[in-house]
């Protein structure tokens, strides 16, 4: 027993050191939570040369990792084995960061560059008041297409993929909330519409558009549409430009009847140790000059109204991107639809995909 015990003080007291010495070297090396800030953030979603500038700015030195869903980034800060300070979920992410407790709120007296931020984009459903985010970054979900390949066929509705001419030329991407909320919106319903009759009324009409279809993808959307492998397709607009940048003949609309407004937005996780830094990050990044170079770095609307001021013209008025007020004020942000519901789109969704088989 006493040599248990003494077995016990023996790895107690090592690994006591181990963490002393661990947290010595990281002051020493101006890794502390006062002067270090951990970015959890989208690959490729800033311009790195933005976070030297910040650090020479303030001397706070940045830690940056990414993630690549939404899904992925809610379950490591639920797990709270990492710090991280700032984090950019998209918009429902927020709604159920909210609900478990994984945000912490926002200090709006620290940042007085969200005066930059455009009206249109502020107290949404989401996030009433932005007492948890500010907006980053916001686009739409639309139809691309490649005029070459579609004859005459001109774009304006979402009724316009129904055309007899597409048959086996559309790609969608594989999001049931995307295609389920085109199928609602070409009813004129509301993409978060939860009526049961209006839900199976697009079901049906969804299935008549499957001889249209050639296929339901992921992220390889961009290259087969950009290849020319397919004439249309339904994507977010970040992805369309991306695909537009590396194909100059195709297009991109989103059709009048409405569709998806979504946003990306900064916030603070609960397990941020440097709330200070963050606040001083979120500000910094809505300075107008920052929010212009890295929109023009990454190619996504930015919400920042002064910073749309700064840009080149080609891509400040560019309305496939920046749509007017007319047109936004259709759009709609995806609503938290609840376990039950979002199961149900999901459930409808792949009796669509069978169908498509």
């Amino acid at each position: 027993m006493n040599q248990l015990v003494r077995m016990f003080v023996i790895v107690f007291v090592a690994s006591f050191g181990l963490l002393y010495l661990t947290s010595y070297l990281n002051s020493s090396a101006g890794y502390s939570g006062n002067n270090t800030l951990t970015i959890y953030n989208w690959g490729d979603y800033i311009d790195p040369d933005l976070l030297s500038r910040f650090e020479k700015e303030t001397g706070i030195k940045v830690i940056y990792q990414t993630f690549d869903s939404n899904e992925a980034m809610m379950t490591k800060i639920a797990q709270g084995g990492t710090t991280f300070d700032v984090s950019i979920p998209s918009e429902y992410a927020i709604s159920k960061m909210k609900e478990e407790n994984l945000l912490l709120e926002l200090d709006h007296s620290k940042l007085p560059n969200l005066k930059y931020i455009d009206p249109r984009f502020m107290n949404l459903s989401f996030d009433q008041d932005n007492a948890y985010s500010i907006p980053y970054f916001w686009g739409t979900v639309g139809i691309v297409f490649n005029p070459e390949l579609v004859g005459d066929l001109t774009f304006t509705s979402w009724d316009d993929l129904w055309d007899e001419s597409l048959r086996n030329q559309i790609l969608l991407v594989d999001g049931a909330r995307e295609v389920i909320g085109m199928g609602l919106n070409s009813l004129h319903y509301s993409l978060n519409d939860t009526n049961e009759a209006h839900l199976q009324e697009a079901k049906a009409k969804l299935q008549l558009l499957t001889p249209n279809v050639k296929a339901i993808v992921g992220d390889e959307i961009k290259l087969l549409l950009a290849n020319e492998e397919a004439a249309v397709g339904l994507v977010w607009s970040g992805d369309a430009s991306e695909i537009m940048d590396q194909n100059d003949k195709l297009d991109y609309i989103v059709p009048e009847e409405g569709s998806n407004l979504w946003f990306d937005n900064m916030v603070i996780p609960k397990t941020a140790r440097n709330i200070e830094g963050a606040h001083q990050f979120i500000n910094f990044m809505l300075d107008p000059e920052v929010a212009a170079q890295n929109a023009e770095y990454v190619g996504y609307s930015t919400p920042n109204k002064a910073a749309l001021e700064l840009l080149p013209e080609d891509i400040s008025t560019d309305e496939r991107f920046y749509p007017d007020e007319e047109l936004t004020s259709k759009l709609e942000v995806y609503n938290n639809l609840g376990k039950k519901m979002l199961a149900h789109y999901n459930e409808l969704f792949l009796e669509f995909k069978m169908h498509k088989k």
